[in-house]
């Protein structure tokens, strides 16, 4: 695991937390260094502060993402308005925790994304899913609808990859966020719309059908028509 975090307290609190918890913790206190870290030797995941003198979190998400690096990405940010949570998605965040923190909270998000790392095992045998004209590669990680390949990043693959494995089944708000996240944000949290409307704009065509549906006071559905 690879820590990026610029407050010394923070940083030593935390790294000294997760090794405590099992983990193998490479930290460091700046971008520059992260992307250093992360070239040298691959993490299994990332756990970067936002807001980071010079090269920030943002700045570092963006830069492994463009080199295709799929490594999960956990954000830890003060900032907790939505456009600076869609600014994080927007960079190829996987996930956030809002400072303070509950160092629990971190661990749960930790799990979830590290879940999702390992294949299931029809995904080994070359398993495919499809609904309509969108098609799914577990193994590879890819989707396409119709020809278009689709661009996603991590969480909005494992969400694509949830509503098509069920579909035709209303998941709810609870289910999802159990599934994707391992920890439920509860009712008030705008996380889970906020994927969906960032998968919705990469998935579905402008003049076409849609595929992912609102069931208002329940959740979603991927289904045709």
């Amino acid at each position: 695991m690879l820590l990026a975090e610029d407050d010394r307290a923070i940083r030593h609190a935390l790294e000294r937390a997760l090794t405590l918890e099992g983990y193998t913790v490479t930290a460091v206190a700046d971008g520059v260094e992260a992307l250093a870290a992360a070239h040298r030797a691959r993490p299994d995941v990332l756990v970067l502060d936002v807001m980071m003198p010079g090269v920030d979190g943002l700045q570092v998400c963006r830069v492994l993402r463009a080199e295709g690096d799929r490594t999960p990405i956990l954000m830890l940010t003060a900032l907790v308005e939505t456009p600076d949570r869609i600014a994080g998605l927007d960079a190829g965040a996987d996930d956030y925790v809002a400072k303070p923190f509950d160092v629990e909270e971190v661990f749960a998000r930790l799990r979830a994304l590290l879940r999702r790392t390992a294949p299931l095992p029809e995904e080994s045998a070359g398993h495919r899913i499809g609904v309509a004209d969108l098609r799914i590669d577990p193994a590879a990680r890819r989707a396409w609808r119709g020809t278009r390949e689709l661009e996603l990043t991590r969480t909005e693959f494992d969400l694509l990859e949830l509503l098509a494995r069920n579909s035709g089944i209303v998941l709810d708000h609870a289910t999802i966020y159990d599934r994707i996240w391992g920890y439920d944000f509860g009712p008030g949290s705008k996380n889970l719309a906020v994927y969906v409307g960032y998968l919705r704009r990469k998935v579905d065509e402008p003049e076409g059908p849609p595929l992912i549906h609102t069931v208002r006071g329940v959740g979603y559905v991927l289904r045709e028509g």
